[in-house]
């Protein structure tokens, strides 16, 4: 993509996933798309240091829940949640231990 954005898919777990993207960033941030599946995954396995969560006051009325099965999270991460005018609220999560 324009400015060097480059994405790649593969079927792989969550640390091999990692693994890979950490050998081609050559040292850069990685970053983690996804839906809550694919997140609840690597925040299972304890491989996500820094999350920005997004919350939209809309009710879709199913799809899949991101915290399902995450019980304990916020022991492991510092959390701050900032909500604007608009009802739209930034959640951050900065791991604090190993």
């Amino acid at each position: 993509m324009a400015g060097g954005t480059t994405f790649h898919f593969i079927d792989a777990s969550p640390a091999e996933a990692l693994g890979t993207a950490r050998e081609a960033a050559n040292g850069k941030d990685v970053r983690i798309g996804g839906g809550p599946t694919i997140i609840r995954e690597f925040l299972a396995a304890g491989l996500i240091d820094h999350m920005h969560i997004v919350i939209v006051p809309i009710l879709l009325g199913r799809g899949v829940r991101l915290w399902d099965g995450l019980e304990g999270l916020e022991k492991d991460y510092q959390v701050e949640a900032t909500s604007s005018p608009s009802g739209v609220t930034h959640v951050t999560f900065t791991r604090t231990g190993p």
